[in-house]
C-alpha cells in the first residue's frame, strides 16, 4: 500500500545494469594513445561525450575521463592500458563497484532532477556529462536524450539520492 512510486506517465526512475567503469587520468597531449587503447576517440573538451558500440567516454576534467564498457571487457581494457603505461604515463582506476547508475526517463525528467541538482538542465546538450551534486552527494550526470538522463552516484550515497528521487516522483505524480 505504501510502496515507493518509481514512475508515473511523465517520468520513470530505474537502477541500470552494471558496466565496466573506469576513471582515466592522462595528459591531454597523450589523448590519442588513450583513444587507441580504449578503441574510441576520447573527447577533448570538458563535458563532451563520445560513444561507439558499448563503449563511452566522458571528459569530466582537464585531464580526466569517465570510461564505460561492457562488463566482460573490464580485464582486457586494464591489460591494454597496462601495456602502454611504460611509454605513456597515466592512471586508469577501475571504479565499477564504486558507483551505481540510475536512469531517469520521461517528459518530467528535468523537473525530477531539479529536486536536488542546481544545474540549468535545459541548457545541457544531449551526449554531454557534468560532474555536479544532487542534494549534497557528488554525481556525474549524463544526458542521453532530450528526456533521458543517467545519474552516476557512489554506492554509499545511493540510498539518499534514490530516496530523494522516489520522493520527487511521488510529488510530481500528485501535482506538487
Amino acid at each position: 500500500m505504501n510502496a515507493p512510486v518509481n514512475s508515473f506517465d511523465a517520468v520513470s526512475v530505474s537502477v541500470l545494469p552494471p558496466v565496466a567503469r573506469f576513471n582515466l587520468r592522462i595528459a591531454p597531449a597523450d589523448l590519442s594513445v588513450a583513444s587507441k587503447a580504449f578503441g574510441l576517440d576520447l573527447p577533448g573538451k570538458i563535458g563532451q561525450g563520445a560513444k561507439k558500440g558499448d563503449r563511452a567516454a566522458y571528459c569530466i576534467g582537464p585531464d580526466e575521463w569517465l570510461l564505460h564498457a561492457g562488463e566482460a571487457d573490464q580485464e582486457a581494457i586494464v591489460a591494454v592500458f597496462d601495456a602502454v603505461r611504460a611509454k605513456t604515463p597515466h592512471s586508469l582506476t577501475v571504479i565499477s563497484d564504486r558507483e551505481l547508475t540510475i536512469g531517469i526517463k520521461g517528459s518530467a525528467a528535468i523537473d525530477l532532477l531539479a529536486v536536488g541538482c542546481p544545474l540549468d538542465l535545459a541548457r545541457m546538450a544531449v551526449g554531454t556529462a557534468k560532474r555536479t551534486v544532487f542534494d549534497y552527494a557528488q554525481i556525474v550526470l549524463i544526458r542521453d536524450a532530450e528526456d533521458a538522463f543517467r545519474v552516476e552516484v557512489w554506492r554509499s550515497y545511493f540510498p539518499h539520492v534514490h530516496g530523494l528521487l522516489e520522493i520527487g516522483v511521488t510529488e510530481l505524480s500528485v501535482g506538487l
